[in-house]
């Protein structure tokens, strides 16, 4: 999520857009078609996709009148909003090395600024703020007759892998939230062929070197647990937090979650949410079984990923809101073929974010992680296949439905009525 604002007054320039938001689509397309993705992928170790900062800031400068008075007069900047906050509460105009990786600015190498991204994109890199290591004394905030000191800054994935106790390579976290986003410590420098999974710094403590990471998400899991609510699918959690049927995935019925398009390993934005094997005897909580399958589905996809590249230890420890359902964990142990800790603490990212601080400010705070684990049980044979072919109809059925929008919706109408004649 990013933003821009004026260097005198800190006011910003206009709302902050965030990181679920594709306004950029058309941008990250027309930027495809003029062969920018192998140069974005082989610098910033990531995929062309509206998901990160660096097409949201093109398109603030190009759409926001505010964003280019202000360039103009030399009082913009440009940044996520960590480094907002920091300019605010700190006057320092920075933001710290994992949070930087998430741009599709940064080179994954050394850790500056690339200047051919940022001209690519049309991101003036004067405008960004600098990039620092994830702790350290970044200033001191007023509190009371207090001076407190603001002593980490890190991105919350990666806050919630140093939450998770992940420190050596192959430890391996997943969390829970608006998306789900598994994270592994990887200690390859210069890894860019990862099949999907995106390269990125874990954090870098000051006066140590940078620790790397393997990331891979999902990006709908509780947002669509929420949207199934909305649609009245069913209205209280303990609904859905056990089922008296075998899985729906075993009964024909199952479900895509690219709600919002599928990320790791597609990165497929014109993918749609897909339910498949309804029929006339499905009902509610069958759909929202078939939803917690989908979402345990693609994050194992995800996992399988990572695996490819690095050697990943058990347990995998999980968290985040979804995880408090013990259906949901148990059948992610089964999707995942691996023993899960599911954690007892339920803020992990603060954890990390506390335990770095702390660190940053000379102290040392331990926190053992405590929780319980599940054994993966196996699910039945054609499980995992059947979602598989329902994912790639997701993905076909998004292309064609993307082909009509641009088409636009007279020529579209003709051509569905032709095909329909045709047909008939």
């Amino acid at each position: 999520s990013c933003l821009a604002w004026d260097s005198e007054t800190g006011e910003p320039a206009g709302p902050v857009i965030v990181w679920q938001d594709d306004r950029t689509t058309d941008i990250v397309r027309r930027l495809d078609a003029e062969g920018l993705a192998p140069l974005v992928m082989k610098r910033a170790g990531l995929p062309l996709d509206p998901y990160f900062s660096a097409s949201k800031l093109a398109w603030i400068l190009r759409e926001n009148p505010r964003a280019r008075e202000l360039h103009t007069a030399g009082r913009l900047r440009l940044g996520t909003t960590d480094a907002f906050f920091l300019d605010r509460l700190c006057g320092r105009f920075v933001t710290d090395v994992s949070t930087a990786s998430r741009t599709s600015l940064m080179s994954i190498d050394n850790c500056t600024w690339d200047a051919g991204l940022c001209r690519a994109f049309g991101v003036p890199i004067e405008c960004l703020p600098e990039i620092t290591a994830t702790t350290g004394i970044f200033g001191m905030l007023a509190c009371g007759s207090r001076d407190i000191p603001l002593s980490a800054s890190i991105t919350d994935q990666q806050a919630a892998l140093h939450g998770h106790g992940c420190r050596r390579p192959g430890d391996v976290k997943i969390t829970f939230g608006t998306g789900a986003f598994a994270l592994a410590i990887d200690d390859r420098l210069g890894l860019h062929d990862t099949g999907g999974a995106l390269p990125t710094v874990a954090w870098r403590k000051a006066g140590e070197d940078t620790v790397h990471a393997l990331d891979g998400g999902v990006y709908c899991a509780s947002s669509a647990v929420n949207w199934a609510r909305g649609l009245g699918l069913f209205s209280s959690l303990d609904e859905i937090s056990a089922f008296d049927r075998p899985p729906a995935c075993t009964r024909g019925l199952t479900f895509v979650p690219a709600l919002a398009g599928l990320a790791c390993p597609h990165w497929d934005r014109q993918a749609r949410g897909t339910w498949l094997g309804l029929a006339l005897d499905t009902g509610r909580m069958d759909m929202m079984q078939a939803l917690l399958e989908g979402i345990a589905f693609r994050a194992a996809e995800v996992l399988e990923t990572l695996s490819r590249h690095t050697a990943l230890n058990e347990p995998v420890s999980i968290d985040g809101g979804m995880t408090a359902n013990s259906w949901f964990s148990q059948f992610l142990a089964d999707s995942l073929e691996r023993e899960i800790l599911v954690s007892a603490q339920a803020e992990l990212t603060a954890l990390g974010v506390a335990t770095l601080a702390a660190e940053g400010a000379g102290h040392v705070l331990t926190a053992p992680l405590e929780g319980r684990c599940l054994a993966p049980r196996p699910l039945p044979d054609g499980a995992r296949e059947l979602f598989e072919r329902a994912r790639e109809a997701s993905a076909g059925y998004g292309e064609l439905a993307g082909r009509l929008k641009r088409n636009g919706s007279t020529r579209a109408a003709e051509n569905c009525v032709d095909s329909v004649i045709h047909t008939l």
